[in-house]
């Protein structure tokens, strides 16, 4: 492999860009690899949705209805260090007993880099035949943002064209996932009428109302049946917040909920159910709105998947989903709604991680495993 092109490198190059979110600050990264994939023949676009938050979109072939192309995602944003001392150097890229260290190695800047150096290696051949697409977002960590503005973006999506599948190169260990849960973020307000402390029978407790309805939120159940997979949704209060002093009646009261769903579960059926649950006194405000994940494993495509995954491990994956979300949720329905499957280097138990890592095989597998989808893909 020539040594520009060698992923364990490009890792190393892109956690040396720190694009921790916030603030974020990936146009320079963004415009790195514009500028390696430009150079393989890849046409790209650079799209900006605050400033110095820009995303990458990339693509090579024909990009025709007949056959579509394969497209891969993954965003280069990364959360913050937290407060833990790091043993290694965060913004390094530094390798020590096979392991790379830094903040975004495992999440997940080793998938992208596998997947841009797969992306250049079968640069010819994409040419010649379905075609490549890559999309790289900003801002990902904090709500899929850059993801659901190019979503936005006709101008965007008609340059990107259908695809015909989809891989999002999350932590996975090389080892296929079917999907992941959506997230359903809503804010509870409830209104009421201050006074004081010493005198609460002029007042209105906006409080009150608000334990009122989370003692109803405690009881709820989804009327949709379990996911075969998936299970059934989950819905938790986050925080509660009421009034500015002891000695006054709270006029406003706020919760936050965060409803994970499964696959097929609609969210404006969820939000008319809570509406009946809880009532006129109670107003609800969407905060993020994030979609359900799901192919099955008997998908022509997502089968071709496993099996190139069961000769570079030596065992068959096992069937399974997250209950985390990704960019597919944003990008998914607007490239086609293609089979999707989560699959990258990264370890997805150092995700976020204080010293993170990713082991260097897994990158140089990881980027194997694309080029071996890319072919594959390319055929008639």
């Amino acid at each position: 492999m020539n040594a520009k092109l060698n992923p364990v490198a490009l890792t190393q190059e892109l956690i040396r860009f720190n694009t921790v979110n916030p603030p974020g600050n990936e146009d320079q990264i963004c415009e790195y690899l514009k500028t390696l994939l430009e150079s393989a023949g890849y046409e790209c676009r650079l799209i900006e949705f605050a400033p110095r938050r820009t995303s990458l979109v990339a693509k090579i072939g024909s990009c025709s209805t007949d056959k579509p192309s394969i497209c891969f995602t993954g965003h280069v944003d990364v959360v913050p260090l937290g407060a833990r001392p790091w043993k290694f150097e965060p913004f390094a890229g530094l390798i020590n007993d096979g392991k790379l260290y830094g903040r975004g190695s495992s999440d997940m800047k080793s998938g992208i880099s596998a997947f841009v150096v797969a992306g250049i290696e079968m640069a010819h051949q994409a040419k010649q035949g379905a075609g490549v697409t890559m999309i790289i977002t900003a801002g990902e960590e904090t709500g899929c943002e850059g993801a659901f503005h190019l979503a936005a973006n006709k101008e965007i999506v008609d340059f990107l064209g259908p695809a015909g599948c989809f891989v999002v190169a999350e932590p996975t260990a090389n080892e296929p996932l079917l999907g992941h849960k959506g997230a359903y973020w809503l804010r509870a307000k409830t209104e009421g009428v201050t006074a004081h402390g010493s005198m609460p029978e002029r007042g209105d407790n906006a409080f009150y109302k608000l334990a009122k309805a989370a003692l109803k939120l405690e009881q709820f159940s989804f009327d949709t049946p379990p996911h075969e997979m998936m299970g059934q949704g989950t819905l938790n209060i986050g925080t509660a917040k009421a009034g500015l002093n002891i000695n006054s009646v709270p006029d406003a009261a706020e919760m936050t909920l965060d409803i994970r769903t499964v696959a097929g579960q609609s969210h404006s059926h969820i939000y008319g159910c809570l509406c009946k649950a809880l009532g006129p006194t109670v107003q609800l405000d969407t905060i993020i709105d994030i979609e359900g994940v799901f192919t099955p494993a008997n998908d022509p495509w997502m089968a071709k998947v496993f099996e190139h995954c069961t000769k570079l491990n030596g065992i068959r994956p096992i069937e399974k989903t997250v209950s985390y979300f990704t960019d597919a949720s944003a990008l998914k329905s607007v490239i086609g709604n293609p089979p999707t499957v989560i699959l990258g280097p990264g370890q997805p138990e150092m995700a976020h991680q204080t010293d993170e890592f990713c082991y260097v095989d897994k990158i140089e597998d990881a980027t194997k495993l694309f080029a071996n989808l890319i072919s594959d893909w390319q055929k008639p």
